[in-house]
């Protein structure tokens, strides 16, 4: 480890101890007049007398405060409940309400000084990252196989270490979606930011959409330097550092600040699932002709985007180029890639469970439309919001978040992609059966050295294609291109070709394109 690279490493952990401190300090008091005007008077009437006997208590972190507030509120509704007076029961989060009450009762020094400690942080922790990389210019302009040393390196390799950080990101998950009060602190440091772009407030969304982009520009600029030497691996990835940061982040933001609906352009259903929520869909026709446009926008990207892309360009023109999730996986989870499990079981479980969820995905969106239009609560004996729910905990929160993200030094960086992304099964179902895309083989030049499996991020055992000569059509691949990059005999490339002859069954190639053989049942 060179200079630049210690410093850059003592910067991010001290940025990070930093970060991690500021979760237990602060003082929080309750005072009813600084809440009023951020609460409904249907909370105010339900809570005000319990909220009162807190107001002579002085807590030294949020947890205590959050847990108290969680704890009347969930107690009140409980008993608005037992005694059916549904319209009084309160229907919004407690931890929303929690982290409203805690933002406004906060008497510590990061609201005073947020700028300068978000300097201490989040700037430490990327700045460090950032010093880190670069010191890689100073290594020879070496291929991408000359980098392939993450397999034994410590940390990328299910060891203590990568796996104490496999379980940083699932706590992490786990308290952004259900127990975001504890984040106050954290969310404060941002609050000057979201103020400059959308003239609110910070929450826990956009304090995780920003250090999403930020992890994606500081892990794209590795990607950047591991790969410089491979133009469609610079392309790439300058691609989904541009869609996350603009379409993602910076257009939403901007959109909120001129009083118009949030909207990724670049994100869609199903993995939007709540695209034709009613909330949504009322957002969007009530928002006059920019809402008519997102609208028709959102149902022309997946109805006829998605075919059209896919049948020129495969699976890799969204989930290796646009995809958030596939952004992150693709810089932050690179050094994961090869964890994920190359075995037929691994591939018989892939394909039971994404198209599963995709099946999940079209019954709850049916059961919405058919509530909205019906009038109608339920779906099949099942209540439609109850539908909703289940999805929204087991699949965008349990599976796309905290599976999908915290357990990359565990079963690699695209087990949700490959396991549970609707939109990545539908995606595959066109690049499987309608697309010029395939990665073609020479199986004569083929070492059987084994780079190429083992960098694949999808579980796909590449080198099997590649002694065979078999061009490698699978719904899973989203043409990113590493197998061919760590190839060294140049056995692999990524191809648009005409679709006569695109999957070839038992073809044998011997040589260098000396002598081809193709076992075709029909002749024998």
């Amino acid at each position: 480890m060179n200079v630049i690279q210690k410093i850059g490493l003592g910067s991010t952990f001290t940025g990070l101890v930093i970060l991690m401190s500021i979760l237990f300090v602060g003082n929080f008091s309750v005072k009813m007049d600084r809440i009023d005007p951020y609460i409904t008077i249907n909370q105010y009437q339900q809570l005000s007398s319990e909220l009162e006997h807190l107001e002579h208590h002085l807590y030294d972190n949020a947890f205590q405060l959050s847990n108290e507030i969680t704890t009347i509120y969930n107690n009140k509704n409980e008993q608005l409940k037992k005694a059916e007076k549904w319209n009084e029961v309160m229907w919004g989060s407690s931890q929303d309400f929690a982290l409203t009450v805690l933002r406004n009762n906060s008497s510590n020094i990061l609201i005073i000084n947020n700028i300068y400690l978000f300097i201490l942080t989040i700037g430490l922790i990327f700045l460090g990252g950032l010093l880190f990389i670069f010191s890689y210019l100073f290594y020879p302009k070496q291929s991408g196989r000359k980098f392939v040393n993450n397999v034994s390196e410590s940390g990328f390799n299910r060891d203590a270490y990568g796996l104490i950080l496999g379980l940083f990101l699932i706590l992490f998950y786990i308290v952004l979606y259900w127990f975001p009060s504890y984040l106050i602190n954290w969310i404060l440091l941002v609050d000057p930011l979201s103020m400059a772009l959308s003239g609110n407030q910070a929450s826990q969304w956009f304090l995780y959409g920003l250090l999403y982009t930020l992890t994606i520009i500081v892990m794209g600029i590795r990607m950047l330097i591991k790969y410089r030497h491979n133009k469609y691996q610079l392309l790439r990835t300058g691609s989904v550092m541009f869609f996350q940061t603009s379409f993602a982040f910076l257009i939403p933001e901007i959109l909120i600040r001129f009083d118009k609906p949030y909207m990724d352009f670049k994100n869609m259903w199903p993995l939007d699932y709540d695209f034709f929520f009613s909330w949504q869909l009322d957002t969007y026709l009530q928002n006059g002709t920019l809402g008519m446009f997102m609208l028709v926008w959102g149902v022309a990207l997946f109805a006829v985007g998605v075919p059209i892309f896919t049948y020129f360009f495969g699976k890799r023109w969204y989930c290796s180029w646009v995809c958030g999730c596939g952004g992150l996986a693709e810089t932050a989870g690179d050094a994961f890639r090869h964890l994920s499990s190359k075995t037929q079981k691994s591939w018989k479980i892939e394909r039971i469970s994404i198209y599963s969820v995709l099946v999940f995905t079209i019954v709850m969106t049916m059961a919405t439309l058919y509530s909205r239009f019906s009038e109608s609560y339920m779906f099949l004996g099942f209540e439609t919001a109850s539908i909703q729910k289940t999805y929204g905990f087991l699949i965008g929160s349990m599976f796309a978040g905290v599976i999908g993200t915290g357990f990359y030094p565990i079963l690699g960086n695209r087990s949700w992609c490959r396991f549970g992304c609707p939109l990545a099964a539908y995606i595959g179902f066109v690049q499987r059966f309608k697309s010029r895309f395939r990665i073609t083989t020479n199986g004569g030049q083929c070492i059987s050295c084994g780079n190429c499996s083992t960098q694949c991020e999808m579980g796909i055992d590449v080198r099997a294609y590649a002694q065979l000569g078999e061009n490698i059509v699978r719904e899973s691949c989203v043409g990113c291109g590493v197998c061919a990059d760590v190839c060294p005999r140049g056995v692999l490339k990524l191809e648009n070709g005409p679709e006569q002859g695109r999957i070839n069954n038992n073809p044998i190639i011997i040589g260098n394109d000396s002598i081809s053989i193709n076992l075709d049942s029909e002749n024998y």
